[in-house]
């Protein structure tokens, strides 16, 4: 060993003196200290690794295919937005469709490429029966008699319904303003495949004496201004058929179709007239939805007193008008009595 030192230090001397020669030599304080490279260790060979992964060398064909859509944060208000409540009584048909499974976006646009792309759908046939049911809605007797008013509630009463109390005639509710001044107007049953028209002329002349047709009964398009309460409501007689909600062997109109000639004596004996009457229970019948959401807006805003100055100013106008519009349409009226019992026993 004491030999390999004294090389060892030769040649250190050896090699200093080649450097300082060179003229490379740098002062003692200025040089750095060399310092040993430390071996990495497992721990940050592992964390690294684990920080920065190697991308995939395969992808989801799935995943590749679906097309990107922005997110979606307030559905009940892209759902509702203005569009007007369904009739009572029945499930919503835009509910049953939502329910359902939703077609993810590429067999959606497979499904969209395939109709285009296939025969166009054959015509609308017209019902086989459609004369017979034609002549059903006018050919029926009456058989029972015109209803009596309660003087003190003003309701009309029914011998044959005694729960169906309504407190507004059918001729009322077309003098007064309703239904946007078209109830009547020409309308193409997709279920008939037929245009039913002009069918406002079977009502008794006195309802419709100095009423303007065109405007009052069977205007082409809706006008709010024509209602009671000057606003839109409802939803159109054709949003009614798609539902379900029709009865075309009975009324092809619907509920209030069916209210001009169950007043005017006609009666249904498969259970047509025990239906209408729920849904009208429902709607605005002692418990019925719309009417305790009327009298709650009452409550709410500390309107104690009903004005029924027959053209929704002041304060009857006040109290949200499109429920007081629905209401009407279905043959109910807020009265005193009715409020004056909500303030104080809520119900």
């Amino acid at each position: 060993m004491d030999g390999y030192e004294a090389r060892r230090r030769a040649n250190i001397k050896r090699n200093a003196a080649l450097v300082q020669d060179l003229g490379l030599a740098e002062d003692d304080d200025k040089a750095p200290e060399p310092k040993a490279a430390a071996a990495p260790s497992s721990s940050t060979s592992k964390r690294r690794k684990l920080l920065d992964p190697a991308p995939p060398t395969r992808a989801s064909r799935r995943l590749a295919s679906a097309p990107s859509r922005p997110p979606t944060y307030n559905e009940d208000a892209l759902v509702k937005q203005t569009e007007p409540e369904p009739e009572p009584g029945r499930r919503s048909s835009r509910a049953t469709t939502t329910a359902k499974t939703k077609t993810t976006g590429a067999a959606a646009a497979s499904k969209k490429a395939k109709v285009e792309h296939s025969s166009p759908p054959p015509p609308p046939r017209t019902h086989p029966d459609l004369e017979a049911l034609r002549a059903g809605w006018t050919s029926w007797t009456p058989a029972a008699p015109a209803p009596t008013r309660d003087e003190t509630t003003g309701e009309y009463r029914f011998a044959s319904h005694p729960d169906f109390r309504p407190n507004k005639s059918p001729e009322a509710i077309l003098r007064e303003g309703a239904f946007g001044g078209g109830y009547f107007r020409p309308l193409y049953s997709a279920w008939l495949g037929a245009t039913v028209e002009g069918d406002w002329r079977e009502l008794p002349a006195a309802w419709t004496a100095g009423l303007d047709p065109d405007k009052q009964l069977a205007a082409p398009a809706y006008d709010p201004a024509a209602n009671k309460f000057g606003v839109r409501c409802g939803q159109s007689i054709e949003a009614w058929e798609a539902a379900g909600w029709i009865a075309h062997e009975h009324d092809v109109r619907g509920w209030f179709q069916w209210y001009c000639r169950f007043w005017r004596g006609r009666r249904c004996a498969d259970g047509e007239d025990e239906r209408q009457v729920a849904r009208w229970k429902k709607c605005v019948g002692e418990t019925g939805r719309w009417r305790r959401i009327l009298l709650k807006r009452y409550v709410q805003m500390g309107v104690r007193s009903v004005f029924d100055d027959g053209d929704g100013d002041g304060e009857r106008g006040e109290v949200s008008p499109v429920v007081h519009q629905t209401c009407h349409h279905w043959a109910y009226e807020v009265r005193q009595e009715a409020l004056d019992r909500f303030w104080a026993e809520g119900k």
